[in-house]
This record gives structure tokens, C-alpha cells and sequence, in this order.
């Protein structure tokens, strides 16, 4: 019998065996359950199987940490036995129906937006390096000056980088009627009308020029980068078009439906959902820069400590609408840059315990998930050590603290989001990258440091490794 085989049939056992698992799935680092009956997991069995890094419930789903790479190959194995497996997608949908209603709204909330984040991480990469070929020592080593780049050029990159955020109410609208049940390609049309051509410019209108009045009160503008406009649009959209489509006879259900939705919506969406939501949009955006604007580097220090807390609540998605502001308004997120400390921290937390301790297993799984956490992903790291022996956790968090505050002494921003620590250095190429790498490299010493010091030591958990 393979490795991986046996390591199938001592997780499906230990979860309660087959008949109570309703379905399972599996993502980049986990494999997801949908488990029947809670009491009958034999949790501690769970984290004791070869390969598991860590194991919780979290959003309906129990979920199991094996990492990149090696769930691919248990979830193999896995789908040769008599179980119901299912897409994430439709997991999502049945992990929806658990939790009280605000984890399921926000639980919605991500789900609406982690699938744009790969063109906005892709956007951001594009802008830091923009940043890094206009840097006047890069391009005197090709004896060029900024002079002597050309503007098609400088026109292309700016393809590159505005796009996603010119056209972003187009991707919002989309993935949100797809989530609440609605045609995704009348969500995409909807977001296009937000940001049509015929529109002010949402960018000329904040400086200076005059958006369209209509009946003499209600402005209207392009939503070029906006969010909750968008968002709000969406949900209201996707319900009215399935209220419809219940009440128009099958036969002419393929021409009235989208016309009213559209029609109606996008007299909804211009004259009431976007005024409204754009005042709204803008509060939050403020009081985001208010938080980040807190002077000795409060801000670093506050989100720099809570940030992986809030990580393990499994509401961190609800930022990504934060983080979008920030780029379309400033042009940069300094709320990433104070978070990639939070995240290298439990990186250096986890390297500290696996230095340190003279157990074979978790040697063997503290190192990898260090590593883990130094490329962004820290779940590893947070379930499979730091967490579970506690005080690793929180000299981690004192790490990211650390490193938060000198991120928002030195006014780190970068140039994207969702990506940190090593990938993340990609954010940072228009000369920020040295201070960058030196803001990572306190979260990382402070945390392992405190963590080797008081931290961990293995008389503290020499019952669990007897």
C-alpha cells in the first residue's frame, strides 16, 4: 500500500469514516470536508497523520492542511473511495448553509472577490515593474534618462497597469451575479454601463470637472475603480433578474428577462445605487486612511499584531474591498505592507520551533511551514505549529507588531495586493525594496527571537511526542 493511500484511509477514518463525510473537496493547501456529525472527528487523530499540518472547522468545512503540492496527491486517493466529491464552488455553496448570518455574509463577501484577485495581483506586479524600468539607475545603465522613453511605450504600460481598475465595476458586477444566482454576462454588461464612455469620467469629475445633472439634483458619473457601487448593483441585480424570470413565460423568457434587468437596473445603478454607495465608499475610504494615518506607527502596530488573529477567523477576505480602495484612490496599499510583516512573523515563529526542538515530526513540519509562510501562505504555519503550542502564535504576533510599526514609520506602500514576504517583494521595485526587505527581516528576528527565547520548548509538550 502507498504512503499516500494509507494516509487516505487514516483521515477518512478519523474524520468519522465514509458515512459521515457529506463531501469533500479540496483547494491549493487543504482538503475540505463537509462533515455530518462534528462530535464523531477524532480531532487529535487527525494531527497526529503522517503529512497533516494542522486541522480546524472553519466556514461549515472542516479543513485539513497537508499544503501545495502534496493535497493533490491525498486527494487522489481519496477520490478512489465511495465518497460524494464536489467542486469548491459547490462546496461553498452547501458550507453557506452553516454559521450564523455573519459569517455567511462574509463568507459571501469573499467569495464575490477572491476571483478578481488574480488580475489585480497581476496589475500590481505590471506597476512595480513600471516602477523599476523608470527608475532613473535602471535606465542609466542602459544610457537611456526618462527622456528617451517613448510614449507608445509609457501608453502600453499604462494598459497594463489601468485596465483591471477602468473596467473593475465590470468585474465586480460579473462575480457577483454569479454568486447570488444571477446571469454572469448580464452582471459583466451592467458593470460596463457604470463605466461607460458616454459618462463622466469618474477620475476627471474628482478633479474639477462636472458630472452630468439629472432632474436638476441627482449627479451622475462614471464609476471607474469603484467597489460598492458595483457590489450593491450586483446582489440587487441577480435577485430582480430571478424575480423576473419566475413571473415571463418560458418563450419569451430569452428576450424579456435580460432587457427588464438591464433596463431597470441600470436606471437603479446610475441614479440611486451609485450616489448613494460612492458617499458610502468614500467614508470608508476615509476612515481606512484615518486608521493608517495614526501617528508613531499605531496603524503598524495594531494591524500588524491583529492581522493573523483575524486571519484565523476566516473573515480576512472582507479587506480585500479595502485594499482596492486604497490602490484606485492612492495609487498604492500601505495596508500591505504592514500586513506582510504580520504574515513573515509566523514564518519566523515556526522556523524558531522547528530550529529548536529535537522531535522529529515536528521538525518535519515546522520547517516546511515556515517556508510556507515566507511565500504569503501561513496557514501552515499558523494550525500545524504556532497555534497549537500557543506561545509561538503569539510571539508571532508581537513579530508582525514589530514589524507593522517600522512599515508605517517608513510609509511602506506597495504597489498591489494579496501577495507578501518573498513574492511580494515584486510590489516594491520602484525603489522601496530595500526598506521592504528590511521591514520583513524585523518581523521575522523579532518573532523568532521571542519565540526561541520564551516561545516553545520541548519539555512543554513532551506528553504529545511521547
Amino acid at each position: 500500500m502507498s504512503e499516500n493511500k494509507r494516509i487516505a484511509e487514516e483521515l477518512i477514518k478519523s474524520v468519522g469514516g465514509p458515512e459521515n463525510i457529506e463531501s469533500v473537496t479540496h483547494c491549493a493547501t487543504r482538503m475540505r470536508f463537509i462533515i455530518r456529525d462534528e462530535e464523531k472527528v477524532d480531532k487529535e487523530g487527525v494531527e497526529e497523520i503522517d503529512k497533516v499540518k494542522g486541522a480546524f472547522f472553519n466556514s461549515g468545512q472542516y479543513q485539513v492542511i497537508f499544503g501545495t503540492g502534496t493535497v493533490n496527491r491525498i486527494y487522489e486517493e481519496i477520490a478512489k473511495f465511495d465518497l460524494k466529491t464536489s467542486t469548491k464552488s459547490e462546496q461553498s455553496k452547501e458550507a453557506g448553509k452553516k454559521g450564523n448570518k455573519l459569517q455567511r455574509a462574509i463568507r459571501t463577501f469573499g467569495d464575490v472577490f477572491v476571483p478578481i484577485i488574480p488580475v489585480l495581483v497581476a496589475t500590481g506586479l505590471f506597476m512595480g515593474l513600471r516602477g523599476l524600468i523608470m527608475q532613473e539607475e535602471i535606465l542609466a545603465l542602459f544610457g537611456l534618462t526618462t527622456d528617451d522613453i517613448s510614449a507608445n511605450f509609457l501608453l502600453y504600460t499604462e494598459i497594463l497597469t489601468d485596465t483591471a481598475f477602468i473596467f473593475l465595476p465590470a468585474l465586480i458586477a460579473w462575480s457577483t451575479f454569479r454568486v447570488f444566482g444571477g446571469t454572469p454576462i448580464i452582471g459583466v454588461v451592467l458593470g460596463l454601463m457604470l463605466v461607460s464612455p458616454a459618462l463622466p469620467n469618474a477620475w476627471g469629475v474628482a478633479t474639477g470637472a462636472e458630472p452630468l445633472m439629472f432632474f436638476g439634483f441627482i449627479p451622475v458619473v462614471g464609476y471607474q475603480g469603484a467597489v460598492l457601487p458595483a457590489f450593491i448593483a450586483g446582489i440587487i441585480g441577480a435577485k430582480l433578474e430571478k424575480a423576473i424570470r419566475k413571473r415571463v413565460p418560458e418563450t419569451f423568457d430569452l428576450i424579456v428577462t435580460p432587457f427588464l434587468t438591464l433596463l431597470l437596473m441600470s436606471i437603479a445603478s446610475l441614479f440611486i445605487i451609485g450616489p448613494i454607495f460612492h458617499i458610502v465608499e468614500t467614508y470608508i475610504l476615509d476612515a481606512a486612511l484615518f486608521v493608517l494615518g495614526l501617528p508613531f506607527g499605531l496603524a503598524g502596530i495594531l494591524l500588524g499584531f491583529f492581522n493573523q488573529i483575524i486571519v484565523i477567523t476566516g473573515v480576512h477576505h472582507i479587506f480585500n474591498m479595502l485594499e482596492i480602495q486604497l490602490l484606485e484612490n492612492l495609487g498604492n496599499n500601505p495596508y500591505n505592507a504592514i500586513i506582510t510583516s504580520a504574515v513573515a512573523a509566523q514564518g519566523g515563529a515556526a522556523l524558531a520551533v522547528g530550529l529548536k526542538t529535537k522531535h522529529k515530526k515536528l521538525k518535519a513540519l515546522a520547517m516546511p511551514s515556515s517556508l510556507s509562510a515566507f511565500l504569503g501562505i501561513t496557514e501552515p504555519a499558523i494550525f500545524g505549529v504556532n497555534l497549537r503550542y500557543g506561545k509561538p502564535f503569539l510571539m508571532g504576533l508581537i513579530g508582525g507588531a514589530a514589524g507593522g510599526f517600522l512599515a508605517a514609520i517608513l510609509k511602506l506602500a506597495g504597489s498591489g495586493m494579496a501577495i507578501t514576504v518573498i513574492p511580494g517583494a515584486l510590489l516594491y521595485l520602484d525603489g522601496q525594496l530595500l526598506l521592504y526587505i528590511l521591514v520583513n527581516l524585523v518581523a521575522i528576528a523579532v518573532a523568532f527571537v521571542l519565540t526561541w527565547m520564551f516561545g516553545y520548548a520541548d519539555k512543554d509538550t513532551q506528553k504529545e511526542h511521547a
